[in-house]
């Protein structure tokens, strides 16, 4: 071999082997960018799953928000909705009037109904916010939405039971709640809407009881 040649060919396989070296850490930092971006988008959607009740977001239909409002008529105040989703529910109610809230644990879907709710033209008579619905009080409003699951109905019913005051609606859809008995229905199969009100139920009869005052004959 020439001597030149010989000089030469060391130094061309320095560069292939730096030129090698980089690509390998390029696509080492891409999938672990990957990675990690997947992990960010997931973990929102796995993490209620690993929850003792789980409430996966099923987004709710045509016919599930117009059974809802019909449900809504002639009634007025405030309005939440448990497990708002991507907030369809909750931005139709605004559009009704009414000051509406949703609750949802997942931040994904509730950036996302924020910016729904803009482009909707209705982010001023909505609020969104990021909270576990086991850790939120209820008490102040007047119109309560829920698409829950069988698990979780049993103890919502008594949650929702001990904070709301009398002149409360709850609207279950897809799943009835297991004591109560609704004062009205409406919609077929899994756009089922069951409304109740609160001043019908026991509870409230008691509240009512001990507030009235005595009066002596």
């Amino acid at each position: 071999m020439c001597p030149a040649l010989a000089k030469e060919a060391p130094q061309e396989e320095g560069e292939g082997g730096s030129r090698r070296s980089g690509w390998g850490l390029l696509v080492t930092a891409g999938v672990g960018g990957t990675l990690v971006a997947l992990y960010a988008v997931a973990t929102p959607f796995v993490t209620p799953a690993l929850r003792k009740v789980c409430l996966p977001f099923v987004p709710a239909t045509a016919t599930q928000i117009q059974n809802v409002l019909k449900m809504l008529e002639n009634r007025s105040g405030s309005l939440v909705d448990i497990g708002s989703g991507d907030g369809r529910i909750v931005i139709a109610a605004a559009k009704k009037g009414f000051q509406a809230v949703g609750y949802e644990l997942n931040p994904w879907l509730v950036w996302y109904s924020r910016y729904r709710a803009w482009r909707d033209g209705v982010h001023q008579n909505t609020k969104f916010y990021i909270s576990d619905l086991w850790k939120v009080s209820f008490s102040h409003y007047r119109n309560v939405v829920v698409f829950g699951v069988p698990q979780m109905m049993p103890q919502l019913e008594k949650k929702l039971e001990e904070e709301l005051e009398c002149n409360a609606r709850i609207i279950a859809c897809r799943f009835p709640f297991p004591c109560w008995i609704p004062d009205h229905t409406t919609g077929e199969g899994i756009d089922t809407v069951w409304a109740y009100d609160l001043k019908h139920s026991r509870a409230c009869e008691t509240k009512s009881l001990e507030i009235t005052p005595k009066t002596e004959s």
